[in-house]
C-alpha cells in the first residue's frame, strides 16, 4: 500500500472548549478536499488519536473553504483548569494528527 502522512498534504491547528477538542484539517491544495473527505473521517480521526480522545467525534465539512473542523469530546483530560496534562489547551494535538497515514490517491 502506498500512503502519505497528512502533514504532507494539510495543515492543521487545534483548541479547547473546556474537555472538548477542536481539530481543523485543512489541505493545501483544494483538488484533495474530496480525496480528504472521502480518507479522512471521523472514525479514522478517533482510532489514530486514541490515546488522547476517549469520547465521540464529529467531523464538520467546510466545502466553502475546503476544509474540515474535528470535534473531540472528553479529550483534554477535565480541561484548562483541572487537567495535569502537560498541553492543556491541545495546542499540539493538531501535530499528532498530521502524522496520520493514509492511503496515496494518485
Amino acid at each position: 500500500m502506498n500512503t502519505v502522512k497528512l502533514i504532507d498534504i494539510a495543515h492543521s491547528r487545534s483548541g479547547d472548549k473546556g474537555n472538548t477538542l477542536n481539530i481543523s484539517l485543512i489541505p493545501y491544495h483544494e483538488e484533495d478536499y474530496e480525496w480528504l473527505s472521502s480518507t479522512v473521517t471521523a472514525d479514522k480521526v478517533k482510532n489514530h488519536l486514541n490515546h488522547i480522545v476517549k469520547g465521540k467525534v464529529t467531523r464538520y465539512e467546510l466545502p466553502n473553504i475546503k476544509a474540515f473542523n474535528f470535534v473531540c469530546e472528553d479529550s483534554l483530560m477535565g480541561g484548562v483548569t483541572t487537567s495535569l496534562a502537560i498541553d492543556t489547551h491541545g495546542k499540539s494535538i493538531s501535530s499528532a494528527l498530521l502524522e496520520m497515514e493514509i492511503e496515496r490517491n494518485r
